[in-house]
């Protein structure tokens, strides 16, 4: 289940975070299919150049480590992903050099891969970016699945880069070819975009993997109208923070507080932090801190969590990423305190809440969301 065959070699590749008895591959068949046609093209030579864009966990820069290539991902776990397949390889980690979505990389490259995000605003936001690091001759190559590639995803490479053609269907996965045309590019990447909250004077700046990019979501509003406040909160961290809306509001309502923004997106963070930085400049200090949940984060040291659960990581959705964050966060508070998650009335987080913290109320809910508190209790 864990080895990986493409033409370059074989791999033993596993997904990041590492899970006991974990069923899914670390890989997809758009990466298959990528790999193969590299080498029935006979694209890669020992001085090629070699750009990867939003590899999941390793494996295109796994099977190409004898080119050395730049990996760019908004991921802090692919990040990870990619670093801890390397070292099960025995592949020395200077052949990687892991960038993150808002750093540029040096020089142009002669072949480009791609692997096609879930977001629409982020593949473009990466073509424009990307042009600065082409050449007329440069050849890229695009992967993801029949379903994640649709007529406006095509029309990006066409509109950004130039002449796209696709391939045939292999195991439902499907290639893009495009060709660079430096002399009729205009324009420039729209991103950050930004809007006016509402009932406030803020401005929110939203990088292009921003979850709720244009506008404020309705299960935020919700949480946004009953964020707790008091002298207690001297610490107050934004788990999950997305563009830092949640934790900005409750730094202007608790002005006494230091907040830290965590997200696994490299793009939420920068957002947290350019928000966070315009409503208060540099007269009020705070954290921002890309990270896999809570790690790093020291324990005993919060007395308030707040946080929006995502219900998926990459394309798995589920709740293991709300029982991970419930569980970084008992050891993360001190004791008395607290830990407020709004989430969808079915998902049943209060039973997990109360099972991890001994104790769980409701706040507030509305006939779709509810808005939880679980206090940590001295044993």
């Amino acid at each position: 289940m864990n080895t990986f065959n493409p033409p370059q070699g074989q791999f033993s590749l596993l997904r990041f975070p590492r899970r006991k008895n974990d069923q899914l591959r670390a890989w997809d068949a758009a990466d298959e299919y990528l790999l193969h046609q590299l080498a029935e093209d006979d694209l890669l030579a020992e001085d090629s150049k070699v750009l990867i864009l939003n590899d999941q966990f390793g494996a295109l820069s796994v099977a190409l480590h004898p080119q050395a290539p730049t990996s760019v991902s908004d991921s802090w776990l692919a990040h990870q992903g990619a670093r801890k397949n390397y070292a099960d390889n025995q592949l020395s980690q200077d052949t990687l050099n892991l960038l993150d979505s808002l750093a540029s990389p040096s020089g142009k490259f002669d072949l480009v891969l791609i692997k096609i995000p879930k977001s629409l605003a982020m593949l473009e936001d990466q073509l424009y970016r990307l042009r600065p690091h082409l050449h007329e001759n440069s050849r890229i190559i695009s992967g993801g699945m029949v379903k994640s590639i649709h007529t406006s995803t095509l029309k990006l490479f066409e509109k950004i880069l130039g002449p796209t053609k696709t391939s045939l269907a292999r195991k439902k996965a499907r290639l893009i070819f495009t060709q660079p045309t430096p002399d009729t590019w205009q324009g420039d990447t729209p991103y950050p975009s930004s809007y006016i909250l509402e009932n406030s004077e803020y401005e929110i700046k939203n990088h292009a993997g921003v979850f709720s990019r244009d506008s404020l979501d309705i299960g935020t509003r919700f949480f946004l109208a009953h964020l707790p406040t008091g002298e207690q909160y001297r610490s107050i961290i934004d788990l999950g923070c997305g563009n830092g809306i949640v934790g900005l509001m409750a730094a202007d309502q608790n002005p006494a507080a230091e907040l830290t923004f965590v997200d696994e997106s490299f793009m939420a963070v920068d957002s947290a932090r350019l928000n966070f930085t315009a409503a208060f400049g540099d007269q009020r200090p705070a954290k921002f801190t890309a990270t896999d949940c809570l790690k790093g984060v020291a324990a005993n040291s919060a007395d308030l969590i707040l946080n929006n659960p995502p219900f998926h990581q990459q394309n798995v959705v589920g709740t293991h990423i709300a029982n991970q964050m419930f569980r970084e966060s008992h050891q993360v508070l001190r004791e008395g305190g607290e830990l407020w998650v709004i989430g969808n009335r079915h998902l049943g987080y209060h039973s997990v809440l109360r099972k991890r913290f001994g104790n769980c109320e409701t706040v507030a809910s509305n006939k779709k969301f509810v808005i939880l508190k679980a206090v940590k209790r001295q044993k």
